[in-house]
């Protein structure tokens, strides 16, 4: 049960950590300085942890990646978008 809620804590840390760059790239329509390849295979990483959750059943892994995953590819789209 510890664990389970410190896998919960850590995703919903790393997660949210996401959010002031994808507001910053909403808001100013820019990214510049975000790096397409870094965000490519970041993505691509996320993607396979959300599967490797959903193959272990493991619901703080499958949370934490799909939220992720969503926000990771908002700021690939605004990237390929804005340049």
């Amino acid at each position: 049960m510890v664990l389970e809620i410190m896998g919960y804590v850590a995703g919903a840390l790393t997660t949210v950590s996401f959010l002031p760059q994808v507001l910053k790239a909403w808001k100013s329509k820019s990214t510049k300085d975000v790096s397409l390849s870094m965000f490519v295979l970041f993505t691509l990483g996320v993607f396979l942890w959300l599967v490797y959750g959903i193959s272990l059943g493991d619901m703080p892994i499958i949370i934490a990646n799909l939220i992720t995953l969503v926000l990771a590819l908002s700021i690939l789209v605004m990237k390929l978008k804005y340049g």
